[in-house]
């Protein structure tokens, strides 16, 4: 990771920087097919850019349609998409299916190849995830990144497992864990604890992860709400009940909220006390999303309306 260049004002700065792709959902419903800005970490810049973080996106888009609607949908947000991100002939997309229970099933189109630059300034967060750490081949231009920020920087991570896109299990499960050592914060959803740790409960899969290298390991656990470990303390945090109408961006808008809060409270963020009300915020803002079609995060004054509680924002506003 680079340091700023010299002349680079603090509002040339960002707070958080994101890596990794951006696509086109496109959803099929019993009413027809609807088109969707998705991508786990774009939703999770987006999300971040919501919740008025400074926030930018190092990814991989074409300059076409699709590769356009994503550039709007993040600028609607005030997120910052990096030089070299509309670098691909062809925006990637991916096709979700509903179930009757609002959960999707993904089948894909896309090419990962990012640009070989690093953001040219340190943020506070550098977070990954998703098909991103995994695709050939620019899975390794992510890897190079993280190994360059992550003594700078909090590095937070979210594989999103994709097993269709993956190879053998053995070889997504070395993958993973390569980048162990490399992270601070490692989320999980309960079907990625699952297809990565089959035979382990989420209570022994935050051990292990912890024991790998990760300050703090979450697992999402849908209904059941989410786990959160530390070497030094565990909470269950309760889901937030809400009628569900869709699950797409709900573990990408936690993400969102869980970094806002980290941010917010600094080094402070892992201590129990803080952690839990951080565990919170996040399940809120996911049950504000699944309440509602699509990767649709929520803003600060929405989770503040939610929560009955003042949100703390000490961060820059991205303009």
């Amino acid at each position: 990771m680079q340091k700023p260049p010299p002349g680079t004002s603090a509002h040339d700065q960002l707070d958080v920087v994101v890596i990794g792709e951006a696509l086109i959902d496109i959803v099929n419903t019993p009413e027809g097919s609807i088109s969707y800005p998705g991508g786990s970490p774009a939703n999770v810049a987006y999300g971040l850019g919501r919740l008025g973080v400074s926030t930018g996106l190092l990814t991989a888009i074409g300059e076409d349609d699709h590769g356009n609607a994503i550039a709007n949908h993040l600028q609607s947000a005030g997120v910052r998409l990096l030089p070299g991100s509309a670098s691909l002939e062809r925006t990637a997309t991916a096709t979700a299916t509903l179930a009757a229970d609002g959960s999707a099933s993904y089948v894909f189109d896309i090419a990962w190849e990012l640009a070989p630059v690093a953001p040219a300034m340190i943020p506070k967060v550098l977070h990954t995830g998703s098909i991103a750490t995994f695709l050939a081949p620019g899975a390794s231009t992510v890897r190079s990144l993280l190994e360059q920020g992550h003594k700078s920087c909090l590095v937070t991570y979210d594989p999103n497992i994709r097993p269709a896109l993956l190879g053998s299990h053995a070889e997504a499960k070395s993958i993973f864990e390569d980048l162990l050592p490399l992270t601070d914060v490692v989320k999980l959803s309960d079907e990625d604890a699952h297809w990565l740790y089959p035979t382990s409960s989420p209570d022994e899969v935050t051990s292990r992860l912890l024991a790998q290298g990760a300050r703090l390991a979450v697992i999402t656990l849908g209904a059941d709400g989410a786990l959160l470990a530390t070497q030094s303390a565990k909470f269950n945090i309760p889901s937030v009940k809400t009628e569900v109408a869709d699950t797409i961006g709900a573990g990408d808008s936690y993400m969102s909220a869980l970094i806002f809060g980290l941010l917010a409270e600094g080094e402070e963020g892992f201590a129990p006390g803080a952690l839990e009300s951080i565990g919170q915020t996040a399940s809120m803002a996911a049950a504000i999303t699944v309440s509602r079609s699509g990767a649709n995060p929520p803003t600060v004054s929405e989770l503040q309306a939610r929560l009955g509680t003042s949100l703390s924002d000490p961060l820059p506003v991205a303009p």
